[in-house]
């Protein structure tokens, strides 16, 4: 949808098209990957912490197990987002060319939480059987603060880019530069939150997704019901969070720019009591197809029917957003599915209260399967909302795709390579983790013994459904290399 939307966004005088293309589809394949590296440690430590606590086998199985498949994504991740760094510099050099010294400070610092990311995914998962269990659950620790503050890094050069702020031109060039303001610019502490809450929705909806699945298919043990309940937890509690996150968002774009949430909300004119539309295709000045609640827009910017919301008729039409109904369109569909979700984590939240026991019916279980894709769908809408919705500028008011796009003729060649590696890297990202979880269902007893707990008193030799025979080795290794 990222790469749609770039494609289509164009400035035709330009012709951006093969290089918007190639970046719109790097960062939207990417994208899902950095979130699990932002979220997905906090899953599996999640699990460890109960197994740790309780003494339960399953919990500690399914971090085990969660932990290699975090090093799986990590690794593409590493890949994809080598890439995005040179396509940085080879995509648009008008933009690194003149403005490098500002934007390049976020992404450096971007690059030192992720060396620190991936020096303890390494640890975390070589520590397994050779650390005690608390130290073991620490070593992740480092994983979840570094991945929250690379994420902070690369929204802050994107939220510059909304809201560019810490340097000083002269004569086109760039005189000084203040990190610390092109940092903390007036978008970062918005666009982060929502960026981080939104990297544990998917994360946590895609994981329970696959173990709901699991669930319709009768695997009902404490197994899959720990799978599905940890990480739909944990995505259930930021739907809420992010449903008035992007309220607060809202009315911060309506503010400083009011162009883009014109286009977002179909607002042609200057005007008050403006409507509220949802859905509709934008045709020669009509809505088609969508439905209008009186006055409630400007009641969502200013609490008041009579707020003045600013029409995209206050700029010249060069300045404005291309493709209105894809940026609208998008937006109702990141809100849409994120009301899905809240509703659905309020559901199981309700039957918890009055039950104390995970909702397993299939009206339940269906839609929590597709929560997940659902999720990934609103992430991708709403990077849709915020590129295309800041063109034509590439640096809001500053400076033009068209001024930043590179000249070379032979972005297709590179765009049509990048297509085939990221279908690879699809593959890979879907294929090895299927791989790995058929492997652990038919492994026989001796595989599934290796797998198995690496510490914890005895029941933590149980099996994930249920008790049997402890095994007649003991569950400590015995530190001999041919042990482990």
């Amino acid at each position: 949808m990222v790469a749609v939307g770039h494609v289509l966004a164009v400035n035709l005088a330009v012709n951006p098209v093969p290089a918007r293309s190639q970046m719109g589809s790097s960062l939207g394949f990417h994208i899902i990957l950095a979130c699990f590296g932002v979220a997905f440690a906090a899953v599996t430590m999640t699990a460890e912490w109960i197994g740790i606590r309780r003494g339960d086998a399953a919990a500690l199985l399914l971090a085990r197990r969660w932990s290699k498949v975090m090093a799986v994504l990590v690794a593409v991740g590493a890949v994809s987002g080598t890439v995005l760094s040179y396509e940085m510099g080879l995509l648009w050099p008008g933009l690194m060319g003149r403005f490098g010294a500002a934007i390049g400070f976020p992404f450096s610092l971007e690059g030192i939480f992720f060396f620190l990311e991936a020096i303890f995914v390494g640890v975390y998962l070589y520590g397994w059987e050779r650390l005690p269990p608390w130290a073991h659950w620490w070593s992740g620790v480092p994983i979840v603060v570094s991945g929250v503050l690379g994420a902070m890094s690369v929204v802050a050069a994107n939220s510059w880019m909304n809201s560019p702020a810490g340097y000083t031109l002269s004569h086109g060039k760039l005189t000084s530069v203040n990190p610390v303001a092109v940092f903390f610019n007036a978008s970062t502490p918005y666009e982060t939150a929502h960026m981080v809450l939104a990297a544990y929705m998917v994360t946590g909806f895609l994981v329970a997704g696959v173990y709901a699945v699991g669930l319709l298919r009768g695997r009902r043990d404490r197994y899959h019901r720990l799978g599905f309940a940890i990480p739909f937890t944990i995505g259930g509690i930021c739907a809420p969070l992010q449903v008035m996150m992007g309220d607060i968002i809202a009315r911060f774009i309506a503010t400083n720019q009011p162009v883009k949430f014109a286009v977002m909300e179909y607002v042609t004119t200057t005007t008050r009591d403006a409507p509220e539309w949802i859905g509709g295709i934008f045709i020669n000045g009509k809505v088609y197809f969508g439905a209008a609640i009186p006055a409630f827009d400007s009641i969502l910017v200013g609490f008041s029917p009579h707020t003045k919301v600013i029409g995209w008729d206050s700029v010249p039409a060069s300045q404005r957003p291309p493709l209105v109904t894809l940026i609208h369109l998008s937006f109702d569909l990141m809100v849409g599915i994120g009301f899905f979700l809240l509703v659905l984590a309020a559901w199981q939240a309700w039957w918890w209260w009055f039950h104390r026991r995970l909702l397993l019916t299939p009206w339940f279980l269906v839609p929590s399967a597709v929560s997940g894709v659902a999720a990934v769908a609103a992430m991708e809408a709403g990077w849709v909302v915020t590129e295309v919705g800041r063109q034509p500028w590439i640096i809001y008011r500053v400076l033009l795709v068209s001024q930043a796009v590179t000249p070379s003729t032979g972005v297709p060649i590179t765009l049509g390579v990048m297509l085939v590696l990221y279908a690879i890297l699809t593959a890979v990202s879907i294929g090895v983790p299927m791989i790995m979880s058929r492997r652990w269902r038919r492994g026989t007893a001796a595989e599934e013994e290796s797998e198995q707990v690496p510490y914890g008193p005895s029941p933590a030799w149980a099996s994930p459904t249920g008790p049997t025979t402890p095994p007649a080795v003991p569950p400590r290794s015995s530190g001999r290399p041919e042990a482990r």
